[in-house]
Order: structure tokens, then sequence, then C-alpha cells
């Protein structure tokens, strides 16, 4: 059988049309700046997840848990005080926390095992640590054009602040090309970042490392998509571009590029500084709630409460209390892995990779 002459020009044109669509996807991909205005979620959501802290949640669940608890057995369980005053029900809730209790407490003690056991190793492996961390510091060094500060949000700051000058740079060197397409472009491009790096240089003055405030500020600047820009200027204008104009902008290329490990970096240190606070919680805040609900399997099955406050049964509220505080591990686990999850999850992607749908 022989080949149709046209099938060649056909497949071409079809590639070229798919090409030329993916570069208007790509040129419309946002440029949205902060972590609020990337994602579509409640400012709400994004402050409980993230921004608040982690005892406040802990607290404000333990709080709903027990008024959830009260309601429910008052309102809508008929005869629950009564089924919580016998022997069996209060044996198997509080024997239940107790051997929940130890298992997550052995959980947390194996989680902090793989922490530490991150920052073990022979002396080579530690010396080709500290090698590469010296070389990454001497690279910023260099770029930067001052030692690289030891503080993490003045390090970051440093980094934010070069990129804000090589974009002015860039600006300054396209004013007086003769296309009006690019250098509109160019400003837009060059606002926005220099916009977005006074904004995130803000938060990070005076962040201390331990708490989120660092790594947070660092999330409100989206480098990935600037990398992307530079390319995308790059390769659409390159009889446009002079060779200098080129090389300023691989040099905010370089810089932008160098934004991402600094960051990921941080984000490792606050990751491991928050599971080493999140086990040292648990391990705190488990022994109050073996001694309550120890407490509530010797002790309280004797005891009858038959009076009540405001129609509520005291019955309900020693109960919902007592198993409120014996959750509080629990509890402390899910505010702090929230955090954890939610930030590992908006940092997927290193450089210029968009998973989410972003707005311009």
């Amino acid at each position: 059988m022989s080949a149709d002459p046209d099938a060649g020009p056909d497949i071409d044109a079809d590639a070229e049309t798919e090409t030329e669509i993916e570069s208007e996807y790509d040129s419309d991909i946002g440029t949205a700046n902060t972590m609020q205005a990337r994602s579509s979620e409640s400012r709400i959501k994004l402050w409980a997840t993230m921004k608040a802290d982690r005892l406040l949640i802990t607290a404000l669940l333990a709080i709903g848990f027990f008024v959830g608890f009260v309601v429910i057995g008052h309102l809508f369980v008929p005869n629950f005080a009564s089924t919580l005053r016998s022997d069996s029900m209060i044996s198997y809730m509080f024997s239940t926390m107790i051997s929940a209790i130890i298992t997550g407490t052995t959980l947390i003690v194996t989680i902090s095992q793989i922490v530490i056991s991150q920052e073990n190793g022979p002396l080579g492996d530690q010396r080709e640590r500290m090698s590469n961390t010296m070389d990454f510091r001497d690279y910023t060094e260099e770029m930067i054009g001052s030692p690289s500060p030891a503080d993490p949000s003045a390090f970051l700051r440093q980094i934010i602040s070069a990129t804000d000058r090589r974009a002015k740079t860039l600006r300054d060197a396209i004013t007086d090309n003769g296309n009006d397409e690019l250098r509109a472009e160019v400003d837009e491009f060059t606002e926005s970042l220099i916009e977005n790096a006074e904004e995130v240089r803000q938060e990070l003055n005076g962040a201390t490392f331990g708490s989120f405030e660092v790594l947070n500020a660092a999330l409100n600047y989206n480098y990935g998509i600037k990398i992307f820009q530079v390319e995308r200027i790059a390769n659409d204008y390159p009889e446009d571009l002079t060779d200098e104009d080129m090389a300023v902008l691989d040099d905010l290329k370089s810089t932008l590029s160098m934004f991402g490990p600094a960051r990921e970096h941080i984000k490792t240190l606050y990751f491991q500084w928050a599971l080493m606070d999140l086990s040292q919680m648990i391990l705190y805040t488990s022994v109050p709630g073996l001694l309550v609900a120890g407490s509530m399997l010797g002790f309280y099955s004797g005891i009858s409460l038959t009076n009540s406050t405001f129609g509520i049964s005291h019955t309900i509220v020693v109960v919902g209390a007592a198993l409120t505080i014996t959750l509080i591990p629990f509890l402390l686990l899910i505010s702090y892995i929230a955090r954890v999850a939610t930030s590992a999850k908006r940092t997927l992607a290193m450089g210029p990779l968009v998973l989410r749908e972003s707005q311009r």
C-alpha cells in the first residue's frame, strides 16, 4: 500500500498547532505570587492548617470535641447519662484510650528516632554534608556580593534582594529596546517580581526560625513561575535581545534558581524541628492522659453523679472532659501533621512546574 503523500504535511501541521496551543497555555499560566492568591482555599482553612499556632488549634479541637460530645449526649441520645454510669461502658472507653495512648507514644518515639537518625552517620558523610553546605554558601556569597548570613530569614532575604536587584537591571537594560511588546512584558514581569520581593522581605524581617513565620514567608515567594517567565522571554524574543540582555536574563534565572534549594533546605530543617516539638509535647501530655484514663477506670465506675446544671447531666460533662484530656496527644498530632502535610504538598515541585490552578 502506498503512503498518502499528504500525510507528512498534515502531521507537521498538527504538531505546529499543538505547539501553538501549548505555548498559549503556558503564557496563560498564572503569575499570582502569594500563597493565598495561588490557592482556591479559604483564608480560614489556610489559617487553621498553616498560619495559626499549633497549640491554639489543639485547644480549639479539644473544645470542639468536648462541646460536641456533651451536645450529642444531651440532645440526641436518650438515657446517655445512665449508659455512661455503667461499669462496662467506662471500662470499655478508657481501657481503649490507655491502649491508644501507649501505642501512639511508641509511634512518636519511632518518628523521633527516624528524625535523629538523619543527623547520625560516619565521619565521611558528615564531611560531605559540610562540604555541600559551604559550597552553596560560597556560591550565594558570590551572587549577593557579601558574606552569607547565618540566620535563615536573613539568608533568604539576601537571595530575594539579589533577585530584586537583577530584575531592576533587566528592566533598565530593556528600556531602550525597540520592541514595544517586549518592553511591556518585561515591565509587567519585573514590577510583579519587585513587588513580591518587597512583600516577602517585610514578612521575613524579624521572623525567627522555629516558628512557622520563616517558611510561611518563603512560600509566598513564587520563584518557580518567575523562572518560567525568564525562560519564555528569552525564547520568544531571541532576535530583539542582545547578548548583554541574554546575560542579564541568565543572571536573574540563576539567582531565582538559588532560592529553590535554599527554601527546601530551610523547609526540611523546619519539618525536623516541628516533628521533634510534636514528639516532646505528645510525651508530656501522654502522662496526664494516662492518669485521667486510669482514674476513670479505677474510681469513677463506683461513683454516681445524678446532679445536673442547666439540664445537662454532670456524668456527661465529667466523662466528656476526661475523654477530651486523653485525646490531647492525638489532637496535637492532627494539628502538627496538618501543617507539615499542607506545606509539603505546596512545595512538591522545585522549579517552574505548576501543580495547581493559578490565577493571574
